[in-house]
């Protein structure tokens, strides 16, 4: 362990994670700037979030040419996707490779957990301690840990009660499951749920899907990707990584129409079959554009997708449990799915509304809902995460003078654009919250954390600097900012995890910075071009006190 009479940390950063962002991160600081660095990774390979969820139908939601690196243009080209919409398996196999290709592992530490990361006063530094008892000092800290790590707490007891078999979509085993001739309960129904459920149904003898809230899901439109839609793209990558990075969503999207409310019904009803059709988020963000920001418009969308439900449920009262009211669309998430409606019609899959009379426990046997129990033998619990700020929480962050990060959030999180706090110097919050984070491509707002980070630590070292922190009022501002924007949207009408809604006694806020990513990355660029506005640089205390010696 370094003590705090020594010059220098045992390294320069320390980054959490080894998915998207902890790779990047790795091979920015280490291979282009020089740097030591030491990365923690909880799971024993490389991946992330694609690492833990491997449960059926697991896939990104943005298509697949996008929904990958940029940084490195030989690399861009030399990977090759198979499908539409990438399966885990296949993101898995393209972090691997990038882990390989720029012999990354070298510098991970596998298996192993950050539990505790106290700011140094003295020394300015950060010292960080792991599960296996090491302790680790370093000048910078960068989590890539990312926003959807933390499972969720059931809001029932007794799981530990049952006798059979419990899986967790977000901790899936590496091994294959079988479900053939097996009684499965299916909790929950959101974006995990909505890809699992019509697969584990094709297998299981029975399943009982527990639903509390239905969710507007649309068309995936997955497919194997074209060679020659692939080979075209790749002609004209750094084109399309441009338009990209100039959209809301991250991806170049370019048919949206000013209001659902400027055109008559039939060519409304044109947009939205096109864009239902073409399948992805094109209902969602290429549509029209006032579907997030005003309630009417977005009530034509709403409705909409009730009838394409209808349409594709035989059953009208199944139909109608899973038909979403009581909330705005796209003011939660938007799950993508595949015959997830059609799964419904199916004899062996059968729906539960527990939003009226709630789940009251998992037996030895099942789950009792009001006063029957299911008998099942296998419960996946598709229960969602603690968004956002869980996956920073876990790591018990300190800063300055001992401040906890969950005191100093006991009101919502607080943030500097997102990446930096306040009373917490040199730690980057990476796709942290109140940045476009969740509601941008993640790999691309991954790059750009990663180089506004390692772009301010390589500020610091060309000018003899090594602390940078946010004020207290750059703080203040961002988060008036965020919570304006919020305000003038939808969003915090809706109880979902954008809001931190999903987590009993969780601080209510908006937790994703509304404004759409080019003008999040336009703010980010003024802060730089005008010398880090908004932040307090200075010397480490050590160097400054040998100074006035």
């Amino acid at each position: 362990m370094t003590t705090n009479s020594s010059v220098t940390p045992d390294v320069d950063v320390v980054v959490v994670g080894a998915g998207f962002a902890g790779l990047y991160a790795l091979h920015k600081l280490r291979d282009r700037m020089n740097m030591s660095v030491r990365v923690f990774e909880a799971g024993d390979d490389v991946g992330g979030t694609w690492y833990w969820n491997r449960y059926p139908g697991a896939r990104c939601d943005i298509e697949s040419i996008h929904y990958s690196y940029s940084f490195d243009e030989d690399l861009q080209q030399e990977w090759k996707w198979n499908e539409k919409f990438a399966g885990q398996p296949e993101i898995l196999r393209y972090l691997n490779h990038v882990a390989d290709r720029f012999d990354l592992r070298k510098s991970i530490t596998f298996g192993t957990r950050v539990i505790g990361v106290h700011w140094d006063d003295e020394n300015s530094w950060w010292t960080v301690r792991t599960d296996t008892g090491e302790t680790v000092t370093a000048r910078w800290f960068i989590s890539g840990a990312g926003n959807l790590s933390v499972p969720k707490e059931p809001e029932f007891g007794g799981i530990d009660n049952f006798r059979g078999e419990v899986l967790l979509t977000g901790n899936w085993p590496h091994e294959p499951v079988d479900f053939t001739g097996r009684r499965v309960a299916v909790i929950g129904t959101g974006a995990s749920g909505i890809q699992a459920i019509p697969l584990i149904a094709q297998q299981a003898a029975e399943l009982v899907v527990f639903q509390r809230t239905p969710q507007f899901a649309t068309p995936l439109g997955n497919g194997p990707l074209d060679p020659e839609e692939l080979a075209a793209a790749k002609k004209i990558y750094p084109e399309l990584r441009e338009a990209a990075r100039n959209h809301f969503l991250g991806v170049p999207f370019d048919q949206v129409q000013p209001s659902a409310l400027a055109v008559d019904a039939e060519e409304r009803r044109r947009v939205f079959d096109e864009r239902w059709n073409a399948g992805g988020f094109r209902l969602f963000i290429d549509s029209f554009q006032d579907i997030l920001f005003d309630k009417a418009a977005n009530d034509t969308a709403a409705e909409y997708i009730r009838e394409r439900i209808r349409e594709r449920v035989q059953d009208p009262a199944t139909a109608e449990r899973l038909a979403p009211r009581g909330y705005a669309y796209a003011t939660k998430r938007p799950p993508l799915e595949t015959n997830y409606y059609e799964t419904y019609n199916r004899d062996n899959v059968h729906l539960v509304d527990v939003k009226s009379t709630p789940i009251s426990e998992i037996t030895e046997t099942g789950v009792r809902v009001g006063d029957r129990t299911y008998e099942v033998d296998t419960i996946v619990l598709a229960t969602g995460f603690d968004a956002m700020t869980g996956p920073l929480m876990a790591m018990d962050i300190r800063g300055r003078n001992g401040l906890r990060l969950a005191d100093k959030w006991a009101h919502g999180p607080r943030t500097y654009l997102g990446i930096m706090i306040d009373e917490f110097p040199n730690l980057f919050t990476i796709t942290g919250p109140q940045s476009p984070s969740v509601l941008y491509n993640m790999p691309l707002a991954i790059e750009d954390h990663v180089d506004f980070a390692t772009d301010a630590i390589s500020y610091l070292r060309e000018h003899d600097l090594q602390v940078i922190e946010p004020t207290a009022e750059a703080e203040a501002d961002w988060l008036r900012t965020t919570t304006e924007i919020a305000e003038q949207t939808l969003l915090p009408q809706t109880d979902s995890w954008y809001m931190g809604a999903n987590i009993p006694g969780k601080p209510r806020a908006c937790m994703v910075y509304l404004g759409g990513a080019p003008a999040y990355r336009q703010i980010c660029a003024d802060v730089v071009d005008g010398g880090y506005v908004g932040f307090e640089l200075s010397a480490a205390r050590e160097n400054l006190t040998a100074a006035a010696s």
